[in-house]
């Protein structure tokens, strides 16, 4: 692992980033929604090494305790960026409240989602 940074902080949510082996691995803790997107969608697509490509990110959302359809357009709108950019967005660890919203709108089939985020970086 790599250093670690806080990518932010709103009321309801935080995102902490850092790399495991050339993936940027992003942790949001708190609520994703309408007030928090902004700060999930930069700490998703900011690279702490532009250089790096492709571009792999791993959405950690072990510690996300809940999360509405704004989470879910972040994470296709970063999906799509990354794809284009040959890269990839999985995401690891999303307890049953998220996962529960990403399997009714059919996302857990579009994005990588895996149980573990050591699942989630070596898949």
């Amino acid at each position: 692992m790599t250093g670690s940074t806080e990518a932010g902080r709103s009321q309801h949510l935080s995102a902490a980033h850092h790399a495991v082996d050339g993936v940027h691995v992003v942790t949001p803790r708190g609520e994703i929604d309408h007030t928090t997107k902004d700060l999930l969608q930069a700490a998703l697509l900011d690279q702490d090494d532009p250089s790096s490509e492709p571009p792999r990110v791993v959405a950690d959302l072990e510690g996300v305790t809940f999360m509405d359809s704004s989470g879910i357009n972040i994470l296709i709108s970063a999906n799509r960026h990354l794809t284009e950019a040959h890269g990839w967005l999985r995401v690891a660890a999303a307890q049953q409240a998220a996962q529960r919203v990403l399997s009714l709108v059919g996302l857990d089939t579009v994005i990588g989602c895996h149980p573990t985020l050591e699942q989630a970086l070596h898949h």
